[in-house]
């Protein structure tokens, strides 16, 4: 996004305000926040603009437009972003937009064929708000999620895919002699095959307070919210890949990060391991397991944990925590036009077919994916090409069932 000087003004415990951080973050939105409890100027520039109202979130633009408690349907309008596509019915709808339908659209519209791309959030996924990709092939040095995101958005662009963003599918489903997807803006797509590649967020503790200091303390995205903690201690929670990577990425900002991992050892790959463990502001605490989160001032300050070798407990007084114990798929508008496994992913053929024909799944929500961002991509490849297939069949039986009819007259 080429959005810059976008200020927002809010406080830690306001439920739109955080929605509206997150939003931005989401769509790699770079903004100042500037908390009007804390900010005496800021708070009056609020009233000034309200003729003495304080309403928020107030959200100040480059242009110095302002939008008060926005919705996230105005803050698409106001940043540009397409919400409404252009027709009623294509030949493929991918539902997701990050790596594995981005990679799907390309092929898809390759081919020839008219491609609509739904996505929820921002395009390119939770990798287009990773600080670092280092293990994708063809980038030595690494590449930001910022830029592998524009880099594939801007081929999908180029190649003609109907891109939209903001927009939450809320149905998939049958129609006639194609299929459906609905947003919950009201708006119904039809197609002859629709991709289900919506992936997966991370997963919640489900402990007292963290529902309650979600934006205010507690976060899932260190990119996204990592640079507001600069100059005081966090910690992350996790012991995997992405804590291990998300807290070296916050040692920028941060003086000391403190690392709770449940188990005895870290399951992260060598090198990120190595990189925390010899890290002078790294601490890392094993056999740790969290059980609430506590605050002050609508604020979180308080992290509780239990040792699970011995049982006692202990408190660590940090303002951040950042959480990243797993993944869960983002499955649940499907789970009746497709079969979800146990987990709650959804279940394909080696076609990547779902129970329903016609309807596809790939990437991180589909049983048996690797969660990894090289594979994310190819599974698109592999996926677009049975689809392919699948609407290439779909084409010869509507010109059969034509001639069948011309045949009759």
């Amino acid at each position: 996004m080429s959005h810059t000087n976008i200020k927002l003004y809010g406080t830690d415990w306001c439920s739109d305000c955080k929605r509206s951080k997150k939003f931005l973050g989401e769509q790699r939105v770079h903004y100042d926040f500037i908390n009007i409890e804390e900010d005496k100027e800021g708070q009056a520039f609020v009233q000034k603009l309200q003729n003495g109202g304080l309403t928020i979130p107030t959200i100040v633009f480059e242009d110095g437009a302002a939008l008060i408690e926005p919705s996230n349907a105005e803050l698409a309008a106001k940043l540009g972003l397409e919400t409404k596509a252009r027709c009623e019915f294509y030949d493929l709808i991918i539902v997701g937009g990050g790596p594995t339908a981005l990679t799907s659209a390309i092929y898809g519209a390759r081919d020839g064929y008219d491609v609509l791309v739904i996505e929820r959030s921002g395009l390119g996924g939770q990798a287009g708000i990773t600080e670092l990709l280092d293990n994708y092939p063809g980038f030595p040095e690494g590449v930001t999620g910022t830029e592998f995101a524009e880099r594939i958005i801007e081929q999908s662009k180029r190649y003609g895919v109907e891109l939209l963003s903001a927009q939450n599918v809320v149905a998939v489903g049958n129609d006639e002699d194609a299929h459906f997807v609905e947003t919950d803006s009201g708006y119904r797509y039809r197609s002859n095959a629709v991709l289900i590649a919506t992936g997966s967020t991370y997963k919640r503790l489900g402990v007292p307070g963290e529902k309650d200091y979600i934006g205010a303390g507690v976060h899932f995205c260190a990119t996204c919210d990592g640079p507001f903690y600069k100059g005081r201690k966090v910690a992350v929670i996790g012991g995997g890949n992405s804590a291990v990577e998300e807290a070296a990425f916050l040692t920028r900002f941060s003086p000391k990060v403190t690392l709770l991992v449940r188990g005895s050892e870290l399951t992260a790959n060598k090198i990120a391991v190595d990189k925390v463990l010899n890290s002078p502001q790294m601490d890392v605490r094993f056999n740790t397991e969290v059980v609430e989160f506590k605050g002050k001032d609508n604020h979180l300050d308080t992290v509780i944990y239990k040792n699970r070798k011995t049982g006692e407990i202990s408190e660590l007084h940090v303002p951040g925590i950042f959480v990243f114990i797993g993944l869960a798929p983002n499955s649940i508008p499907f789970k009746d036009i497709a079969k979800l496994d146990a987990q709650g992913f959804i279940m394909t053929g080696i076609d990547f077919q779902t129970s329903t024909e016609g309807i596809f799944a790939a990437g991180d929500v589909r049983s048996g994916s690797t969660k990894q961002l090289v594979s994310a991509a190819g599974e698109g490849a592999a996926a677009a090409l049975s689809i392919r297939e699948h609407l290439r069949g779909h084409d010869a039986h509507t010109m059969e069932k034509a001639l069948v009819g011309t045949a009759s007259n």
